[in-house]
């Protein structure tokens, strides 16, 4: 196996571990908070906590790995993760809403690590890779859809504490992070990059290329967000059992990373651009679904839905974003774009609970259209920037 293609295995076995804790997270934490709260209109608030602590230390996850390296970041966010999934559990133990609230922060830390995989997967393939190792890196998160939401089914009543169990188990799991991590060999940069400043930060994200792609991927998070947290308080409402809400959620994460095995093979055939429109469209495709009852089956067709269009424009915004800078800026556009990314979330995710609660879900469904529509635009006005190069 060459070094490329041992570094892709295994940040795509990174990620899957990634996944398997975020999926846990994201079908237990608003149930927890819902649990634990007083106010059930604060019931997404560890949500909002977990977002929240990664969009605090994305930026500085970029610019520690640029000066200490990928591996020594992806070490350093396993171990904070571990501290905040114990803190999770100490709150659950003792039954402290804000406590949880904290904890979910803290672990947040390490989600805000854990999505720099798909750039270091960009740093370890050569340019005509680029795409395709993205794509199976992300790809990974197929396991995580699938065994988060189970291994959670097994453990959510493993002790007398409800919910205490599957948050164990993350810590588990992190473990296995550190060994996966402690094996990746990702080239530095030339050493010429540490003599250059590169452009400003202004002058990288004025680029059209730049804005297009934040804002695919913060809007294609933030509208995915919305509606993926607020499923389980709805179907809780709707009168259907975790169980069935445990299961749209593992199809929903699969739908996100199942495409991920073609779809850098699509963006090589149709072009990035293209691709990402179609993520607008599936997104709209499933905001009708979810508009059309409130049955299991509405549920999970959207959650799908809903997965792939994410993934064509969190893939295809990635792509695109590495057209947009130089190696010697990687480290502050890589940072910007992800924190215009988790900043979306963290208001997503609060306004989920907020929304659901006070106005219901065909409410929460219809605010998200003019996000949706607001990528459509900006993709379709880049391709008409673009389209007189092309013709040349």
């Amino acid at each position: 196996m060459t070094r490329q293609r041992r570094n892709i295995a295994l940040l795509a076995t990174a990620q899957a571990l990634l996944l398997t804790n975020n999926a846990t997270v994201i079908a237990l934490n608003g149930l927890v908070g819902y649990a634990l709260a007083a106010d059930k209109s604060l019931a997404t608030l560890p949500v909002t906590g977990w977002v929240v602590g990664a969009a605090a230390t994305t930026f500085f996850a970029s610019l520690f790995m640029q000066r200490f390296g990928r591996r020594a970041g992806f070490t350093l966010g396993a171990l904070v993760g571990i501290v905040g999934a114990m803190v999770c559990c100490l709150a659950i133990h003792v039954g402290s809403f804000w406590l949880f609230v904290a904890g979910t922060t803290v672990f947040g830390v390490y989600n805000a690590f854990g999505q720099y995989y798909r750039f270091a997967a960009a740093d370890a393939a050569t340019p005509e890779f680029r795409s395709r190792a993205i794509s199976y890196v992300l790809a990974g998160g197929l396991v995580g859809g699938i065994l988060g939401p189970n291994i959670s089914k097994w453990t959510v009543h493993l002790l007398p504490a409800a919910y205490l169990g599957a948050y164990l188990v993350l810590v588990v799991f992190l473990v296995l992070v550190l060994a996966v991590v402690w094996r990746i060999e990702v080239p530095a940069p030339p050493p010429a990059a540490a003599h250059e400043r590169g452009r400003s930060l202004a002058a990288i994200v004025s680029q059209p290329a730049f804005i297009v792609a934040v804002l695919a991927g913060a809007f294609g998070y933030g509208v995915m967000n919305l509606l993926m947290t607020a499923t389980p308080l709805a179907m809780g409402v709707c009168g259907h059992p975790y169980s069935a809400a445990a299961t749209v959620i593992s199809w929903h994460v699969i739908g996100m990373f199942a495409p991920s095995f073609f779809t850098g093979g699509l963006i090589a055939r149709f072009g990035v651009l293209q691709v990402m429109l179609a993520g607008v469209v599936l997104n709209l495709v499933c905001v009708a679904i979810a508009l059309a009852g409130v049955d299991v089956a509405n549920f999970w067709a959207a959650l799908v839905v809903l997965g792939i269009g994410w993934n064509f424009l969190y893939v295809g915004g990635t792509a695109l974003l590495t057209e947009a800078y130089r190696p010697v800026e990687k480290a502050r556009a890589q940072g910007a774009n992800d924190l215009a990314i988790f900043l979306t979330m963290a208001t997503s995710s609060f306004s989920s609970g907020l929304i659901l609660e006070r106005n219901g879900w065909q409410t929460l469904n219809y605010l998200a259209i003019p996000f949706i529509l607001a990528v459509g635009v900006a993709v379709v006005w880049l391709m008409g920037r673009r389209r007189p190069a092309l013709a040349a």
